[in-house]
């Protein structure tokens, strides 16, 4: 894989680690001060939410290091163009339906590397 694409799933990868230790286990104690727009007691309420969005996440990162530890580069590009193209859906439908700035930190990057991925 070219080295920008690497670079790009990378930080994919990075991005979903911290979002599932943000929500699994920093939800009450760091998220709120991540995501300011609610009240306090809405992070107590939504726990076990948000664990389980870390989980999925999780799986995302995964999937991504899983392309980028792969020995085989055929399977590589095949694993990195799902799971960049489940990342951009995530970030597109975040960014239209919670809140804008979902779009440009995790769809812009996974639709960088998927566009990287498909046309390079």
């Amino acid at each position: 894989m070219h080295i920008l694409i690497q670079i790009l799933l990378v930080v994919i990868a990075v991005q979903h680690l911290f979002f599932l230790w943000l929500e699994m286990f920093a939800w009450t104690t760091r998220a709120p001060k991540v995501f300011r727009g609610f009240s306090p007691d809405f992070f107590e309420k939504t726990k076990n939410m948000a664990a389980n969005q870390g989980l999925y996440n999780g799986f995302l990162a995964a999937g991504v290091l899983w392309a980028l530890l792969s020995p085989d580069l055929a399977l590589a590009r095949q694993v990195a163009v799902f799971f960049t193209a489940c990342v951009a859906a995530a970030g597109i439908y975040g960014g239209v339906s919670v809140q804008r700035s979902i779009f440009f930190i995790q769809g812009i990057p996974a639709l960088a590397a998927l566009a990287g991925l498909l046309f390079l």
